[in-house]
């Protein structure tokens, strides 16, 4: 299926997660919507990650050939972090787990950013307040923003609470942040309601073998 014909999905309520649902099976086929330098560009904007100016500029100034080699470098680093979420989700990170990170650390040892004094946006307090800028310099700079997700991951999330979605197809991944953390589903919309169809043809096909 093409990336281009549906939105990207944003159910894991952590911007790392969704960085790893963006290949994902919504319906029957598989999708992945950074499979070219177009695709990573399209959900970077979808995502709110890269501002749209930074996005222009880096699209005229890039070949399509660049693009490409830099998606496919996010394709590798999004299924390098999968296995390391993959293999330590349900349970709390622990110290030892730091030496795996190191990929993610020279990625972001690579970043170029300021910070700069803004007028204070709503909710902030003061008049102005100190933000992280980043200097979009190169197409390799789109892969920043997802490097600083993946690290806000791993030191903000408590991964007990990483899970994936309990639908039978379903790649998806999320944050449960529910109250008692009783989520099972990437969305009661997609897998949650799918289930339900489920049981209760289940129930019907068991009354009607009585």
């Amino acid at each position: 299926m093409d990336y281009r014909q549906i939105p990207a999905i944003f159910v894991a309520d952590a911007p790392g997660l969704d960085f790893l649902n963006s290949v994902a099976t919504p319906v029957d086929e598989p999708v992945d919507w950074i499979v070219d330098g177009e695709g990573l560009l399209g959900w970077l904007e979808q995502a709110g990650m890269v501002p749209p100016d930074a996005l222009a500029d880096i699209r005229t100034g890039s070949t399509p050939q660049k693009l490409d080699e830099v998606a496919a470098q996010a394709r590798g680093l999004r299924e390098w972090f999968r296995g390391y979420v993959k293999t330590r989700k349900g349970q709390p990170l622990a110290a030892n787990d730091l030496r795996d990170l190191e990929p993610l650390n020279q990625l972001l040892a690579r970043d170029v950013q300021h910070r700069e004094i803004v007028a204070s946006g709503p909710g902030e307090a003061g008049v102005f307040s100190l933000h992280a800028k980043r200097r979009w310099e190169s197409a390799e700079s789109l892969l920043m923003p997802i490097a600083e997700a993946l690290a806000k991951l791993v030191c903000e999330e408590d991964f007990t609470h990483v899970k994936a979605c309990e639908g039978p197809k379903c790649t998806l991944l999320f944050a449960d942040h529910t109250r008692g953390h009783a989520r099972r589903w990437c969305s009661m919309a997609i897998c949650g309601n799918r289930a339900k169809v489920a049981a209760h043809r289940a129930r019907l096909k068991e009354r009607q073998g009585e």
